[in-house]
C-alpha cells in the first residue's frame, strides 16, 4: 500500500566498458478506480500514496465538489472480483455530503486516463471545458519574474521519489504572496500530480487558491490548465512547452500561463499582466511592488 518505487534487475550495457547486472529503482505505475457512492466513475494509472488526494482532485477538476463540505470521506476497498476480502487499495470508494449532486450515469463516463494523457477517453474537448465555480479572472495576484524563475529548482528540491527513479513528475503549490512552498506531491501521471495537490488544498480547506502558483515539472497541457481553474489557482508556470488548446483555455478563462521557465528565462502565454518585471518595458512604468501585489 501507497509503495512509490519498486527495485527491478536490469543488464547495463556501457560501450567499452561491459555489460553488468544490477538492481534498478523504478517508478510504481497500478490502476486507481475511483468510485462515488459505490458507482464507478474513473480509472487512472497513479502512483500509489495520497490515493484521497487523488480523487478529491479529480473530483474537483470534474466540477463534482468545490468546496470542502462537499466531501464526507473515503475508503480502500477490494478489487473487483474479490468480494471485497482482499483489499489491493487500488479501488477508492468517496462518498459526498447530502445534497451534492451526484454525477448522473451519462455522466459518469468510466473513461480510461493513462499516466500520460488526462483527457484520453473523453468524448470531445467540449466534454471537459467544465464550467469552474471559481473565477480566476478576478484574482488580481502580482508576481515578480525573478521569483518565478526560481520556482521550477525549488520544485526539484523537492523531489524525492525523481531522485532515485527520474521517472516522476511532481506539481507544488506557492503561495504568492509569502513565496511559502505549500504542498509538494510526486507522479507517473503530471495531471495526477496536480490532482493531488488540488485534494490536498481542498481538505485544509483553502479552495478557491486565490494569489497561488502552481509549479509543474513538465509541459502545460490543456487538462493542466483545466485543473488550475477549476481550483481557482491564477497563475500555472510549466519548465516545458505549453499545447496551442492549453494556451487558448488559460486566455478565455483569465489564468496566467507560464512556459520554458527555466533559468532566468521564460514565456508568457496568456495574461502576462500578472508577471512583474525589474526593468520598464517600452511604453511601461517599472514594476516596484515587491514579490506580488494587490
Amino acid at each position: 500500500m501507497g509503495r512509490i518505487t519498486t527495485l527491478r534487475p536490469v543488464t547495463r550495457i556501457a560501450l567499452g566498458e561491459g555489460v553488468h547486472r544490477r538492481a534498478d529503482t523504478l517508478a510504481v505505475e497500478e490502476p486507481l478506480e475511483i468510485r462515488v457512492g459505490g458507482a464507478p466513475l474513473a480509472v487512472t494509472m497513479r502512483t500509489p500514496g495520497h490515493d484521497v488526494e487523488l480523487a478529491i482532485g479529480f473530483l474537483v477538476s470534474e466540477g463534482v465538489i468545490s468546496e470542502r463540505s462537499d466531501f464526507r470521506a473515503a475508503i480502500h476497498c477490494g478489487g473487483p472480483g474479490t468480494g471485497g476480502v482482499e483489499n489491493t487499495y487500488n479501488v477508492l470508494d468517496t462518498s459526498l455530503a447530502p445534497g451534492v449532486r451526484l454525477p448522473a450515469a451519462d455522466e459518469a463516463r468510466r473513461f480510461y486516463t493513462t499516466s500520460s494523457c488526462g483527457v484520453c477517453g473523453k468524448a470531445s474537448i467540449d466534454a471537459v471545458r467544465t464550467v469552474s465555480h471559481h473565477d480566476v479572472a478576478q484574482d488580481d495576484v502580482r508576481v515578480e519574474a525573478g521569483w518565478i524563475a526560481e520556482l521550477p529548482d525549488r520544485l526539484r528540491a523537492g523531489q524525492a521519489a525523481f531522485d532515485k527513479t527520474g521517472g516522476l513528475h511532481a506539481a507544488a503549490l506557492f503561495d504568492a504572496v509569502s513565496g511559502e512552498l505549500l504542498v509538494i506531491r510526486e507522479d507517473v501521471g503530471r495531471h495526477n500530480a496536480v490532482d493531488k495537490v488540488v485534494g490536498w488544498a481542498l481538505q485544509e480547506g483553502r479552495l478557491p487558491l486565490r494569489s497561488t502558483v502552481l509549479q509543474v515539472s513538465g509541459r502545460a497541457s490543456f487538462e493542466l490548465v483545466q485543473k488550475a481553474a477549476m481550483a481557482g489557482i491564477p497563475i500555472l508556470s510549466a519548465v516545458s512547452a505549453p499545447s496551442s488548446l492549453a494556451a487558448e483555455l488559460a486566455e478565455q478563462t483569465g489564468l496566467t500561463l507560464l512556459g520554458f521557465v527555466r533559468g532566468r528565462s521564460m514565456n508568457v502565454y496568456a495574461h502576462a499582466q500578472r508577471v512583474l518585471i525589474d526593468a520598464a518595458t517600452p511604453g511601461e512604468e517599472p514594476a516596484r511592488e515587491g514579490r506580488a501585489g494587490r
